[in-house]
């Protein structure tokens, strides 16, 4: 059985425009990288976070003044619910993870696994239900407590599916 021996971590990655979790520039980056691991058929699984609100649609009216709109999107016609769930503890309150896959597949059909990390479950905390919820959403302490879920949570997801 192949077993991935790189991890790759980013906050954001593109690997499909019907999956708005990526803002740009990063997002493309991690995507276009991925894809090159797997036409070349390099061991590696990435892992980022949900973002069940997407980035966001921008329009600019009539006077070039921007406006922008969440964009709402159905992980669950999306991605393949993985059943394994960690948990964490962010500011004192535990925080269950769970994951969501999509393999991003090569020239030569090798996979590479795409793991999307999840905390809007009943279990958890409002506020950090919302976690997942947007890219680069609010300040600080939520943007420190998404790379808590990101670094953390990814690291102990990975274990758990071993």
């Amino acid at each position: 059985m192949w077993k991935p021996s790189i991890a790759y971590f980013s906050m954001e990655i593109a690997i499909d425009q019907a999956l708005p979790t990526y803002a740009g520039g990063l997002g493309v980056l991690a995507g276009d990288t991925i894809l090159s691991a797997a036409d070349a058929e390099i061991p590696l699984v990435a892992v980022t976070l949900v973002h069940r609100r997407g980035y966001f649609h921008q329009t600019l009216d009539d006077s070039g003044w921007q406006t922008e709109s969440p964009v709402h999107w159905s992980v669950e016609s999306q991605l393949q619910e993985m059943p394994s769930r960690i948990s964490l503890s962010i500011e004192g309150r535990p925080v269950t993870v769970r994951g969501w896959q999509r393999d991003v597949v090569g020239n030569s059909g090798f996979a590479t696994p795409v793991y999307f990390l999840d905390t809007d479950l009943p279990e958890n905390d409002v506020k950090d239900r919302a976690l997942t919820s947007d890219l680069y959403g609010g300040d600080a302490r939520h943007r420190l407590s998404q790379e808590a879920v990101l670094g953390i949570g990814g690291v102990r997801f990975l274990r758990s599916l071993g």
